[in-house]
């Protein structure tokens, strides 16, 4: 039997996540991404470069289920037939910009449960069903320059990605300990021409002090496309060094 890469990519149906899922199909690639709504293109692509391809719509919001699938569907996979496993957490909300007393209640628990709470049950779950796996299993963790600089107006996600950041490094420190442990990196992937970047230059300037900031990188010219983002991305994850600085930025040498 071929041995096939897995990946899981959660967020993949728009902007980072979208031109990552596209640029991972390849012949001995089996991917499966986790939505909302999956993207009714991908299955034609991946059929016409032979790569295995399964669509969760599911909501991350709810992440004890989506987990508790995955670890059904990981235990029903023979680690075996993969060459290398590798979860990527990409999926995030920012919540509408504004100081946190005028966030409302649903939109910060959404904002946690998808950008932190998630990743920590699907990485759980990845980590303890391919223990005994004997190929190299990763684990990357779409992070941001917000989880360590901080951004006036958007406590709830630099929170949720300051949390993604320290979670990393103990877990890598976890891993480091164990025999073929699996490597991690919390990766800030740079400044993206996304739907969640005109949500932040559309905002209330008397609630989101730095929208003028959002609003001049675009003009410009300084956000990347999320194609050169995704090459980015997906070439650190392909760095032999990758998960010697479990917590890192592309923009890194």
């Amino acid at each position: 039997m071929t041995s096939r890469r897995l990946y899981i990519l959660t967020g993949a149906s728009r902007g980072l996540g979208a031109a990552m899922a596209e640029r991972l199909l390849a012949p001995d690639v089996q991917l499966l991404t986790m939505s909302r709504r999956p993207d009714s293109g991908l299955d034609g692509k991946a059929a016409a470069v032979g790569a295995r391809l399964e669509q969760w719509a599911v909501d991350l919001a709810h992440a004890v289920a989506v987990a508790a699938r995955l670890e059904a569907w990981l235990k029903q996979r023979e680690g075996a037939s993969f060459s290398s496993a590798t979860l990527i957490n990409n999926a995030a909300i920012t919540g509408r910009p504004g100081p946190i007393d005028t966030n409302e209640a649903e939109d910060l628990t959404a904002m946690l449960r998808i950008g932190l709470e998630a990743p920590m049950l699907l990485a759980s779950a990845f980590l303890r069903v391919t223990r005994g796996w004997s190929c190299p299993r990763r684990i990357l963790n779409i992070s941001s320059g917000t989880g360590r600089h901080p951004l006036a107006g958007a406590a709830g996600y630099c929170a949720t990605k300051a949390g993604l950041d320290h979670f990393s490094r103990v877990t890598a420190i976890d891993e480091a300990a164990r025999a073929n442990g699996a490597r991690i990196v919390s990766l800030a992937p740079g400044v993206i021409d996304t739907d969640m970047q005109a949500e932040m230059r559309s905002s209330d300037p008397a609630l989101f002090s730095e929208v003028q900031r959002f609003i001049d990188m675009k003009t410009s010219g300084q956000l990347a496309s999320p194609q050169q983002a995704a090459a980015r991305v997906l070439a650190w994850l392909d760095r032999p060094d990758f998960g010697s600085k479990p917590v890192a930025d592309v923009r890194d040498a």
